[in-house]
């Protein structure tokens, strides 16, 4: 189930970024306040007083706001776009995003963001989970969520992504990838519509390819993490969401680590998520503002 009740109705999120310069929060509040809207909390960050870039989270609630949100969408045009040259969203809190979960078979991540979503906490519909494995399929429908097995051929990848994008696109928001054991393609990227979360250790680019936390433990480290980011086309390197660690010793075994790494990564994805679906993440080319 999703977070999501008649008390929403009348709210929205504004989203504002770009250079910052004298009058941006004076405009904006202005323009709010002929419209009637109440601004029920207002988070903002500049990099620089002076040069810098300006980021703006507004949440709203104004009477009748579904049925005024073109009207008021067209005041923001002239009065960010054009006046101000700023980019700008302006979304309604109760139009619940569409996630479609990818996955191979470690079960972990997509279980746990199954298990929050049941239980009310993260604020989105789960459309569909796809897999390149039958595995996980019992344990997903237990869920009442539609399992697409799309087998991955390595000799013909693009196949798969051509039916993984006749499933998601128009259907999805979001696409996350819930430890999701393929690279995904930049023209999959390109024209799947929609942004993708990926979830890995934070060992990389140190312990790369399999058996990570067994190479992890040979070289005797004493933090193992996670860390969420959006995915682009440098593998890896997209702007990252969130990140975690949590402290280990030489006493414990590969399993050990693994079992608590599996456990960094279920949170961290978890909140990146969660911060995503509530329009918490503005990206700003390959860093981010978590508000």
């Amino acid at each position: 189930m999703a977070l999501n009740s008649a008390s929403t109705a009348d709210n929205g999120r504004l989203l504002i970024r770009g250079a910052d310069r004298p009058g941006i929060v004076a405009c904006v509040s202005s323009l709010l306040a002929d419209f009637g809207a109440n601004v029920v909390s207002l988070d903002q960050y500049s990099s620089d007083p002076e040069g810098g870039r300006f980021f703006q989270r507004t949440e709203i609630h104004m009477p009748n706001f579904p049925a005024r949100i073109d009207e008021l969408r067209k005041a923001l045009t002239t009065a960010l776009t054009d006046g101000l040259d700023l980019e700008w969203d302006l979304v309604e809190s109760k139009k619940v995003k569409r996630v479609a979960l990818f996955v191979s078979k470690s079960d972990h991540c997509l279980l746990d963001l199954l298990w929050r979503h049941r239980r009310g906490e993260l604020n989105m519909n789960v459309s569909m989970v796809i897999s390149n494995h039958p595995d996980l399929s019992d344990d997903v429908r237990a869920f009442g969520i539609p399992y697409l097995h799309v087998p991955v051929n390595r000799d013909d990848k693009a196949a798969a992504e051509e039916r993984h994008l006749e499933l998601l696109q128009g259907n999805v928001d979001l696409v996350v990838l819930a430890r999701y054991m393929q690279i995904i393609s930049g023209d999959f990227l390109r024209r799947v519509g929609a942004p993708v979360i990926n979830i890995h250790h934070s060992f990389l680019p140190a312990f790369v390819g399999a058996g990570p936390y067994q190479k992890a433990r040979d070289r005797g480290v004493k933090l193992i993490g996670a860390t969420a980011h959006y995915v682009t086309e440098d593998l890896d390197e997209g702007p990252i969401i969130e990140q975690d660690v949590v402290r280990v010793t030489h006493e414990m075994s590969t399993a050990d680590l693994a079992r608590r790494g599996a456990d960094v990564e279920r949170q961290v994805l978890a909140r990146a998520v969660a911060w995503h679906c509530d329009d918490r993440v503005l990206r700003d080319g390959n860093t981010t503002i978590v508000f």
